[in-house]
């Protein structure tokens, strides 16, 4: 066995009870590069305020999604993991490791190592750069990579893939079906959010990224490790793929926490304004994610659906998330 794959997920509580989904909250939001302030200051808003009054809200909203295998995150993870296990075969070694949580990225990774693999490509799961997600993965693999010493496997991290031709295909391919049967009036693209300065952080002349209103309608040198851009990028190749009239196709951001500036337009404010302008049939789109979590099937499934219909909409559908489709896992067989 010559290779070993380390899937890399953000992570997911061990149940839906308030004690797991606190002790969650707490190990992904201490996380500095999740929550980029000075450490005590992190530590006083994580442990004083944030995880003690969310935990509740989020469990209650965890156990509306929950299976009988578990979180939806770690399932679908799971699933994609032996499906890469069967399309690569026994060359390979598939393991996956959550960046919080269960099963630990540590873990896997001494998976990988005891089992005599020559070279270890890590890849994480997240179309997008972002210091809080793709960005804090990998440092984390590659902090426990060099604890491993000289004689560790040599190391490969994968980067991003916001327009990567398998990727946008699988997304193309899993909503083909739905929306062939679901007469949308518009289409919403909708990303998790992040902070304003993140984005700023990540434009290295200062002058671009949030500048101007248009700066993330073409993806280039200037702004090719922004995560905005990306996004923006990844709805019109979406767009394309699917031959969707783009005056009916829009993009939005979810998930905002705290009152600091996060980039916009949000998706809660969207879906009145799309309302109000006539649109009764909306199809939502959530490829931010490669795998439904609570943030796809219980914040746009459930909760966003509620927010349409009382504005006046008359029907909302999720697009799954390609998870462990087979045109995905070729995807990322093929980038290895």
């Amino acid at each position: 066995m010559s290779t070993g794959v380390l899937l890399l997920q953000l992570g997911t509580p061990a149940s839906p009870e308030t004690g797991d989904v606190r002790r969650y909250l707490r190990e992904f939001l201490s996380d500095p590069l999740v929550i980029d302030l000075a450490a005590p200051a992190r530590w006083l808003l994580v442990n004083a305020i944030i995880a003690p009054f969310r935990a509740p809200k989020s469990a209650a909203a965890y156990r509306k999604i929950w299976m009988k295998q578990g979180s939806p995150l770690l399932f679908h993870s799971e699933a994609l993991a032996a499906a890469l296990r069967e399309a690569l075969g026994s060359a390979y070694r598939v393991e996956l490791g959550m960046r919080y949580g269960e099963p630990k990225m540590a873990t896997a990774l001494s998976r990988l190592v005891e089992a005599g693999v020559e070279r270890i490509v890590a890849v994480p799961l997240f179309p997008h750069d972002a210091q809080s997600s793709s960005g804090s993965a990998e440092a984390r693999v590659r902090e426990l990579h060099a604890a491993l010493g000289n004689g560790a496997p040599a190391l490969e991290v994968l980067g991003s893939f916001p327009t990567e031709p398998g990727f946008i295909g699988a997304v193309a391919e899993v909503a083909a079906p739905i929306l062939g049967e679901f007469a949308a009036d518009h289409v919403l693209f909708s990303y998790h959010g992040l902070p304003e300065r993140h984005i700023r952080k990540a434009d290295p002349s200062g002058r671009h990224c949030l500048e101007s209103t248009g700066c993330c309608e073409a993806l280039g040198a200037h702004n090719a490790g922004c995560y905005r851009a990306q996004c923006h990028a990844t709805t019109r190749a979406v767009t394309e793929e699917l031959g969707l009239d783009p005056a009916r196709v829009s993009t939005s951001f979810q998930s905002r926490l705290g009152r600091d500036p996060w980039i916009q337009p949000f998706t809660d404010f969207v879906l009145p304004e799309l309302a109000a302008a006539g649109v009764r049939r909306l199809a939502v789109f959530c490829p931010s994610f490669v795998a439904d979590c609570l943030e796809t099937v219980e914040e746009i499934g459930i909760r966003a659906r509620d927010q349409w219909q009382a504005c006046g909409g008359e029907a909302l559908t999720l697009i799954p998330c390609v998870n462990a489709s087979p045109r995905f896992t070729q995807a990322l067989a093929a980038r290895l």
